[in-house]
């Protein structure tokens, strides 16, 4: 897993609350455990028309967040059911960061669990995000995993917070086993010292 230190990107907005997995990646895209091909499933209820024809009203198909890697987006994002699909459709798009009030928790696992930053803003610093993208599109803003900070180009600051388990790990790149497997010679230490 690539490790996430800092990130400087334009920022995708999507001010809606509840985005469900559902939202993210439909059901239609879950036929396979590889992670390829998952992007073009990405919100697509949202990012197609009926006819299959991509929405230019989609932040997604807008050409000023071209190459964003930064989600902002509303409250209880990845809510539902428990799909790793969600994420992966996520970074295989190409974000490395969500910016939101909150998360749901399996969400939330999942997305360090596979690299991706959820970040949980105060409410009123996601809305002021909101406004300053709304009105510089395409500009990037910097989210560093060190300081735990959203910074604009103003040099206004915003903190965020994460669990500090999480952001051990995404600072190293390091998923759950290899976590564990960093630590082996202590854990088979441990299990010699006591027989087992």
């Amino acid at each position: 897993m690539q490790p996430f230190v800092r990130l400087t990107s334009p920022v995708v907005p999507l001010p809606r609350a509840d985005v469900n997995t559902d939202d993210i990646i439909p059901a239609q895209y879950l036929k396979s455990t590889d992670k390829a091909g998952l992007a073009q499933g990405l919100f697509a209820r949202w990012r197609y028309r009926p006819d299959g024809s991509p929405d230019p009203a989609f932040p997604l198909n807008d050409p000023r967040y071209a190459g964003a890697r930064i989600l902002l987006t509303g409250p209880n994002f990845g809510s539902g059911s428990s799909r790793e699909h969600a994420v992966w459709a996520l970074t295989q798009w190409g974000f490395r960061a969500v910016l939101a009030p909150s998360f749901a928790d399996i969400f939330y696992n999942n997305a360090v669990q596979n690299g991706l930053l959820p970040a949980r803003l105060a409410p009123e610093h996601i809305q002021t995000l909101f406004a300053w993208v709304d009105a510089h599109p395409g500009a990037a803003v910097t989210v560093d995993l060190e300081a735990q900070e959203v910074r604009l180009p103003t040099g206004e600051v915003f903190a965020f917070d994460i669990d500090p388990f999480a952001r051990t790990r995404l600072l190293e790149g390091l998923d759950e086993l290899d976590y564990l497997l960093r630590h082996l010679p202590q854990i088979e230490a441990y299990e010699k010292k006591w027989g087992k």
